[in-house]
This record gives structure tokens, C-alpha cells and sequence, in this order.
């Protein structure tokens, strides 16, 4: 087994697949002032992605909160359906939604009425929705990454020759130093996606769940990937043209949910044309240009990892095109119906069954179901 793993390891580290004919990985260690990126390093990823969830709470809980209610979102406390071993158990095997012949026989069986059988239900389902406030936290939470990652993006690029003249990126390549700045950039922004992958289980739960854990690995292994072939220059552009448009979203969410609708409507139109300038535009004929046609013009023999990541690059240009076809058919719906919503976040169903309702419950039958208290009437997303 030490053999398999000891011949699978030099396999992936074999000089052809990440750096250009000639050069071997003796060639990039540190000397005469210049400093190399070493794969090694991304350990520290790790440590680093529990920094941010710990940081993560304290602005969750001192600023969110604060903010969330100075916009007017309170914190429902939800009421707990009664326990019930039948109805949860058919909750968790069976059906979350169970039909209404199959809620009949289950409120014969539990000796209670149709009518608290699906109040169960509904508030069982809500229990597995978080809460408007909750959102709203995690969407502070990435907006307040996005927005300072975009802040320090600009500080630590405007005053570099790449910034402004995409051929600079190659000049010298692969024995480009490695800066500082660069170091912390990829640090922060590949510790963020560890952090997102680690609370993915308790974060609010979407539709397209699994694609959000493609992206994330998928955005792991292009940072990672970039990092030790030294194409570091190229990566910082492309860490700051995808965070420049993301913290318009998160901030269209956070007054969504606080109703604001025309300021939510506001900042959505602005990430829109954000997104179509950044991913539409500059991504393509700037990004793509510069890692497909401009290397041939340093390196006649192509490496491994040239068509690798430019794979990758194309196929997230591709999913740039498909979530930009999406934001036309909301821009679409902004224009009729004024309404935003996020079709991959269920919503809370409305429970209105009276206090009398549960008392006589609790009263006429051991196995009663409901609890009464009215609660959020809908949370949008």
C-alpha cells in the first residue's frame, strides 16, 4: 500500500504536468531574494478556515443580529410540534408531504383529527427551515467576506503591472516571486471555501445542495492547483473579478429578507451588472485570453496543467453563462411582478391552529398532535 501511495504521489508531482520542459522542482527553491509558493503551504488552509468560522460567529452574533433588527427582522421562535413516535417516524422513512388518504389513516391511527395530522406536519416541515434571521446572518456573513476580499483585492493589485497589462502576467514565468500580499489573498480565499464546506451541513439547506458542494471542492482545486504551478498572478485576477460581484447578491438578500423591496430590487440590478461586466465580459476576453492564447507565445510545448485549468476555466465560463441566463429571467420578473425570490430555498408554511385547538388535543387524545401559536407567515429567499 505505501508503494501504490508512494508511486501515485510522484505521478501527480511529475515536472511535466506543472511547469514548463527543463524545469524540475529543485529550480524553485527560494534564492536571490525570490520567494516560490510551495505546495506544502496550503496546509495551512485548514487552521486557517477554523480562524474564519470563529470569526464568522462573533459578526454573526454582535453585527448581524443588531443590524437584522434595526431592519426589522425579529427572531421567531418557533413552537415545536407535540411528540409523536408514528408521525415522526412516517416524517423521517416515508413522506414529508404525505397525501391526504395517507393522513387520514395516520389521524385514525394517532386518534386525533385531520385537520392537527397536517398542522404536525407543516410545523415539522418549518422546523426544518431556518429562520429569516438565520439567513439573513449567513448572508451578512458572505457578504461581509466578499466585500472586504474585494476592498483588499483592489489594494493589493491596483499598483501591479498585471493589473492593467494582462501580458505582465507571464513575464518571467514560472520564476515569478511570490508576494506577500499574493500569499494572504490565496490563503484567506481558499481558507473561506474550507469554512463554507465545513458548515454546509448546518448552513441553510438549497435545492442545488450538491452543486454547491461541486463548486466549492471545484474552487479549492483551482486555487490550489494555480498555487503550485505559480500561476499565481493570473488566480489573484480571477479571485478578484468573481468577488467583486458577489457581496451586490448577498447584500440584495440581506434586504430581502428584511422586505425592503426597492432597495433589494436596487442592489440586485447593480449585481447584475456587475456579474454581466465581470463574468460576461472581462472573465472571457481578459481571464480566458490570457491563459489560453497568451502562453503559447512564452512556451512552445504546452504542459499538462495549461490544458487542465483552462479546461476548468472554460467550463466555469460555462456556468457563468447558465447563472447569467437565470439572472435575465429574474431581471425579467423584476420588470412584471417586483418580487425576488430564490426558487432553491423552501418556505415556511403558515401555521394558524388555535390555542383551543391544542388544548383539546391535549385533553381528547394521548397521542396529540399541534401546538398553537401563529408564526413568520412566509421567509423569502
Amino acid at each position: 500500500m505505501a508503494h501504490v501511495l508512494k508511486t501515485l504521489n510522484s505521478w501527480f508531482w511529475w515536472e511535466n504536468i506543472w511547469m514548463p520542459i527543463n524545469c524540475t522542482w529543485a529550480d524553485f527553491v527560494d534564492r536571490d531574494g525570490l520567494v516560490f509558493p510551495k505546495p506544502q503551504q496550503l496546509y495551512a488552509t485548514i487552521p486557517y478556515a477554523f480562524v474564519l468560522l470563529i470569526i464568522r460567529f462573533f459578526i454573526e452574533r454582535y453585527i448581524a443580529i443588531p443590524l437584522a433588527k434595526a431592519l426589522g427582522i425579529k427572531n421567531v421562535r418557533r413552537v415545536k410540534p407535540q411528540p409523536n413516535p408514528v408521525l415522526e417516524s412516517y416524517f423521517r422513512e416515508c413522506s414529508r408531504h404525505p397525501s391526504q388518504s395517507e393522513i387520514q389513516g395516520l389521524a385514525k391511527k394517532c386518534n386525533c383529527t385531520v385537520h392537527l395530522v397536517e398542522k404536525w406536519f407543516r410545523r415539522r416541515r418549518n422546523l426544518e427551515i431556518p429562520t429569516v434571521l438565520r439567513k439573513f446572518q449567513e448572508a451578512f456573513w458572505r457578504f461581509s467576506f466578499y466585500f472586504a476580499s474585494s476592498i483588499v483585492g483592489f489594494i493589493f493589485l491596483y499598483d501591479k503591472p498585471w493589473f492593467y497589462d494582462i501580458w505582465q502576467t507571464w513575464v518571467g514565468y514560472p520564476f515569478q516571486t511570490l508576494l506577500p500580499s499574493q500569499y494572504w489573498y490565496y490563503m484567506a480565499e481558499i481558507s473561506f471555501y474550507w469554512s463554507l464546506l465545513f458548515t454546509l451541513g448546518i448552513d441553510t439547506k438549497r435545492k442545488d445542495f450538491k452543486a454547491h458542494v461541486v463548486h466549492h471542492f471545484a474552487a479549492i482545486g483551482l486555487m490550489s492547483g494555480s498555487w503550485c504551478g505559480n500561476y499565481v498572478r493570473v488566480g489573484t485576477l480571477v479571485m478578484f473579478v468573481h468577488d467583486t460581484a458577489d457581496f451586490w447578491l448577498e447584500a440584495a438578500k440581506m434586504f430581502n429578507y428584511a422586505r425592503w423591496e426597492k432597495t433589494c430590487n436596487i442592489l440586485f440590478f447593480l449585481f447584475a451588472v456587475a456579474f454581466f461586466i465581470t463574468r460576461i465580459i472581462l472573465f472571457p476576453f481578459w481571464i480566458l485570453r490570457a491563459t489560453l492564447y497568451q502562453p503559447t507565445f512564452y512556451s512552445t510545448t504546452p504542459v499538462i496543467a495549461y490544458f487542465l485549468f483552462n479546461g476548468m476555466l472554460l467550463i466555469l465560463q460555462g456556468l457563468h453563462i447558465y447563472w447569467g441566463y437565470l439572472i435575465l429571467k429574474i431581471l425579467k420578473k423584476f420588470i412584471f411582478s417586483k418580487d425576488l425570490k430564490d426558487d432553491r430555498s423552501d418556505e415556511e408554511e403558515e401555521d394558524s391552529v388555535t390555542d383551543n385547538e391544542e388544548e383539546s388535543t391535549k385533553n381528547g387524545s394521548k397521542n396529540g398532535c399541534g401546538s398553537g401559536k401563529h408564526l413568520l407567515n412566509s421567509s423569502h429567499h
